[in-house]
């Protein structure tokens, strides 16, 4: 039987000197260093963060990317692999085969930018204001939401100053 040197408990086995109660304690209460990301899916804010041992060196891992770690089955024998296998890429891999495709039209959907760029739309200048109208009448009139809202170019107003003299 060997004492911990932190409880001094009698357990049969120590890491670190300590039972596995309070080495356990201890993995939790590391610090994780300024600056470190997760090695799987580089997430940055510490709060998430804590060190994990892999592959026999304790490497920052967030919280997500640990607990599916401890729910994998095999564990991947390359970094490269573990970061595959705990991926949240849903695009990455057909999920459709062995199931009958049933829409109408059988098209590829993965073909292309599904999202249209920036350029393909006007840009708003600084010369360009947002304006807001809405007719605040008695509801008798019949209001056109096309025209509510619209982004029109900027009037310069020239005031027309005159000097009395």
């Amino acid at each position: 039987m060997h004492t911990c040197e932190l409880c001094n408990a009698k357990v049969h086995e120590l890491r670190r000197g300590r039972c596995w109660g309070c080495y356990s304690r201890w993995v939790n209460a590391r610090p994780v260093g300024v600056g470190a990301r997760c090695v799987t899916c580089s997430e940055q804010r510490r709060r998430v963060l804590k060190l994990t041992e892999l592959y026999g060196a304790w490497q920052p891992m967030c919280f997500n990317c640990n607990g599916q770690i401890s729910n994998l089955t095999t564990f991947p024998t390359t970094l490269a692999a573990l970061r595959e296998a705990v991926s949240r890429e849903r695009r990455a891999k057909d999920r459709r085969i062995g199931s009958a495709d049933v829409r109408m039209f059988q098209y590829e959907r993965r073909v292309g930018d599904r999202r249209a760029a920036r350029s393909d739309y006007p840009t708003v200048d600084d010369d360009m204001i947002i304006e807001v109208t809405l007719d605040p009448g008695d509801g008798s009139c019949e209001v056109d939401f096309e025209e509510l809202t619209s982004i029109r170019s900027l009037i310069a107003l020239e005031l027309d100053v005159r000097v009395a003299g």
